[in-house]
């Protein structure tokens, strides 16, 4: 059994790094052909921008490995299939599922290499992704000087070049705009342009700079020269790389959201603290006694019960009152009312944070189980389609990970709302497609079935005639 074991285990290695490069290559043209525009004129080394693609390619490989492995498993077990060799391997008393358990093993060690992945690496190559796109946004675009046009790329200078022969323009006019200093305009009859570490460096021959000082005066001059050069700075010419210690949702592990989440869930109580004692210190001005046991018993994470019950306090409290002015008391109230609402958004987006966080944490996981659910999927599969092959494969694990990515999708828009728990939305694809496996699986252990892709022929014959 050892030997069989290792036998099936083989026939999904080659399909599975077969389908994985495919995958990759597939989603990362996708996600070049989105970010092209990011590195368009920006000069930027080539090592870079591979760094920039080196690090993206982290949550491209967890997206890709669980599709692999459901297309490795349906073209293993359809090739042993065609071949007849799964009902050789039953007819040596192999049963069905101890046919399954190489290909599920093997999707144990692969999910939990990539929970371990998903956990520790991709979060830092996340991070440091997202910090070298915000790095190349803010370079200044390389400056590209065309001929016949203003142009305003740099900042207080507008430029207008009238030919150009190489590297030499000719008939340059030069605009500056500075504010509060004296206005230049500045006629070359050629010249030549080239950029430095902090801004540009214009090479002028033969021309006049006219100058008007804007003074009391109304000073004008012109100065004539053979050679001049002006030099401009400018910021972000160099890319600058910076390091930050704020991240996001997709850029921590999983000590770092349950951190974040425990501060979130001791800023809703020190919250209702503050909405606690600021009813007691009115009740106190009211010169009424509320229920403090009950306000203090109310649990910390505020609910909409508590809520009803705060503004029969407020109500009492008008009732209550001796003397002074109802109209101010009130106005009181109505600020007191007002600050609890805001707090009790406070609390709702603390929540809603929550949620965010938690849905992170419970993804990290999910995804990566994924594999385990798609080999429950595709050995069945694969043992029906039989002849079905690489596209039939591809075509059958695009359908399956389109419906897994829709559950997947829709549940994080409905935690993220507060509808749906953020444990259920992320564990809900694979609790369906889960069953669905299973039942599939209890389905062909019962007798061998296929599925019949000759009448594609069929359909390939009546086109021909």
């Amino acid at each position: 059994m050892k030997t069989l074991s290792r036998y099936i285990i083989k026939e999904h290695l080659t399909p599975f790094l077969m389908a994985l490069l495919v995958l990759l290559f597939i989603l990362l043209a996708n996600f070049l052909l989105r970010s092209m525009d990011r590195f368009m004129g920006k000069g930027l080394d080539f090592s870079l921008i591979m760094e920039y693609v080196f690090l993206n390619l982290a949550w491209i490989l967890a997206l890709a490995v669980p599709m692999a492995i459901l297309v490795a498993t349906l073209m293993a077990f359809g090739r042993l299939s065609s071949d007849n060799e799964i009902a050789a391997m039953r007819s040596v008393s192999a049963s069905y599922f101890k046919l399954m358990t190489p290909a599920m093993l093997l999707g144990c060690i692969i999910a939990g290499l990539m929970m371990y992945f998903n956990n520790q690496i991709l979060p830092e190559m996340n991070h440091k992704a997202r910090m070298l796109s915000s790095d190349i946004s803010r370079k200044r675009p390389d400056l590209d000087f065309d001929v016949g046009y203003f142009i305003d790329a740099i900042p207080q200078y507008n430029f207008l070049l009238g030919s150009r022969d190489g590297e030499v323009f000719q008939d340059i006019t030069i605009f500056s705009s500075k504010e509060a200093r004296k206005q230049q305009t500045i006629i070359a009859s050629s010249g030549t342009i080239s950029t430095v570490d902090d801004g540009v460096v214009l090479h002028l021959l033969d021309g006049v700079i006219h100058e008007y000082t804007g003074n009391e005066q109304n000073e004008y001059r012109q100065i004539y020269f053979e050679k001049y050069q002006v030099v401009i700075p400018v910021d972000n010419m160099v890319m600058s790389r910076r390091d930050s210690k704020i991240r996001g949702d997709r850029e921590m592990t999983f000590a770092m959201i349950k951190d974040k989440i425990k501060s979130f869930e001791v800023k809703i109580i020190n919250t209702h603290n503050r909405i606690r004692n600021r009813l007691i210190n009115e009740a106190e001005k009211l010169n009424i006694t509320p229920e403090i046991d009950s306000l203090t018993a109310i649990n910390p994470i505020i609910t909409t019960q508590a809520l009803s019950y705060y503004e029969l306090v407020i109500a009492d409290s008008i009732k209550k009152v001796k003397g002074g002015s109802i109209a101010r008391v009130e106005r009181r109230l109505k600020n007191l009312s007002r600050g609890i609402e805001s707090d009790f958004s406070l609390i709702n987006s603390y929540k809603n944070s929550i949620n965010k966080y938690l849905v992170e944490l419970h993804k990290k996981f999910s995804i990566p189980f994924a594999s385990i659910i798609f080999i429950l999927i595709g050995a069945p599969l694969g043992m029906m389609a039989r002849k079905g092959g690489f596209a039939v494969s591809m075509a059958f694990s695009l359908g399956f990970f389109i419906i897994y990515w829709m559950f997947l999708i829709g549940g994080e828009e409905f935690a993220d709302r507060g509808l749906l728990s953020p444990v259920l939305s992320m564990w809900l694809p694979n609790i369906v497609l889960g069953i669905f496996g299973i039942l599939i699986c209890y389905w062909q252990s019962l007798e061998q079935r296929t599925i019949n892709f000759d009448l594609i022929n069929v359909f390939k014959m009546k086109n021909g005639r």
